[in-house]
């Protein structure tokens, strides 16, 4: 008798989170790798979108819902029928059936994700409806998940203050870079394609407050760093605004170079060329970024916060501050101090890419699989 896990891939489908949809991808594909003896892994996915992103993972099959994404995630919310059925659910978000169902008698089980706290702690930076979704959601998998994975413990501790009800289901699971991550050979061309300088510092956030970005360009204006700057994930409309943030840290528009999210290949060339990374965002969210400057030993310059200092541990310059002010001083001092000798930069890429091997989807398809065994 076949075991089968079924994952939900909706942002395979029909991505809004390019993060999200990359580790529902990476995590789908390292669960096929690693699949026990006599189990397989199918997708659940809504109806319509393109198929390419899901065959390209290895499934032993696609159940396709009546549904396209949008009312599918209407249906979810609300708890009423949707057709996904029952059977060993695994959802990289909070995207899956949570309703009633009977674990010891049926063996049905629903095991969700959450990644990012933004909708309870920042939720005005996001639309009214994608908050409220979240937080629906939330109180859904109180009720009827068997596990909820978070990707740290300080998550874990943070997630039971906003729910408490969740009690001992929450499980421990981190992302990793994706499978195979490197720096192309053609990383080069690639930089030249995305009309990007050699050898700069790198941040990847966004306009809104929690990400930091204000703080992260002060702290390059503070430093005395003279390199052009690169920032990555800016949603599409938001550039103006991250140019003005630059302006007003002092950074000129000559040294500012804003590009939106990238695929893993060419995150890999801009990695390439990155003197260091800057992470000054505090917010309780999964650091992909981060992780993808440990995984290839770029020297990480990272605010203090309790996601940073279980992520990035001994594998770059960690900066407390109590605020915005004592934060951009900080990293820019790290940051000076990082750069300041060949050596210096060379001890900080070996921390960091000795520190980047602790990240790994093999290992979190191990968990995810081991938890489902023991549910």
């Amino acid at each position: 008798m076949v075991a089968t896990l079924r994952v939900v891939l909706d942002q395979l489908v029909a991505p809004t989170e390019p993060p999200l949809a990359e580790a529902s991808r990476e995590l789908a594909r390292a669960l096929v790798l690693g699949a026990p003896a006599g189990c397989e892994v199918e997708a659940i996915a809504p109806a319509g979108g393109d198929d390419a992103g899901l065959a390209s993972v290895g499934l032993a099959g696609v159940r396709r819902t009546a549904l396209a994404r949008r009312e599918l995630a209407a249906a979810l919310q609300l708890g009423v029928g949707t057709g996904i059925g029952g059977g060993m659910i695994h959802s990289p978000s909070l995207f899956a059936p949570l309703v009633r169902h009977d674990r010891v008698h049926d063996h049905d089980q629903t095991v969700v994700s959450v990644w990012d706290l933004r909708p309870w702690e920042s939720s005005a930076e996001l639309p009214r409806g994608v908050a409220a979704w979240h937080k629906a959601m939330l109180r859904r998998a109180v009720k009827h998940a068997d596990a909820v994975v978070v990707p740290t413990h300080s998550l874990a501790v943070r997630l039971l203050e906003i729910a408490p009800g969740i009690g001992d289901r929450i499980r421990v699971v981190a992302g990793a870079a994706p499978l195979g991550f490197a720096v192309p050979v053609d990383e080069i061309g690639r930089r030249r394609e995305l009309g990007l300088p050699e050898g700069f510092l790198l941040i990847a956030a966004g306009p809104p407050a929690s990400e930091g970005l204000d703080a992260g360009f002060a702290a390059v204006a503070a430093s005395a760093v003279d390199l052009p700057v690169v920032v990555i994930d800016v949603e599409e409309g938001h550039e103006p605004a991250v140019a003005d943030l630059a302006s007003a840290a002092g950074i000129p528009e000559r040294r500012l170079h804003v590009r939106g999210a990238l695929g893993a290949t060419d995150r890999g060339a801009v990695l390439g060329g990155a003197v260091a990374l800057i992470a000054p965002s505090r917010r309780a969210a999964f650091p992909w970024r981060v992780v993808d400057a440990l995984t290839l030993g770029v020297p990480v310059i990272a605010a203090s916060s309790a996601v940073h200092d279980e992520v990035v541990f001994d594998g770059g310059a960690l900066v407390a501050a109590s605020d915005h002010g004592e934060l951009a001083e900080g990293l820019g001092a790290a940051l000076a101090a990082a750069l300041g000798s060949t050596a210096a930069a060379d001890r900080l890429g070996v921390l960091s890419g000795d520190r980047g091997r602790a990240f790994s989807w093999r290992e979190a398809a191990d968990k995810v699989w081991a938890l489902h065994a023991e549910l």
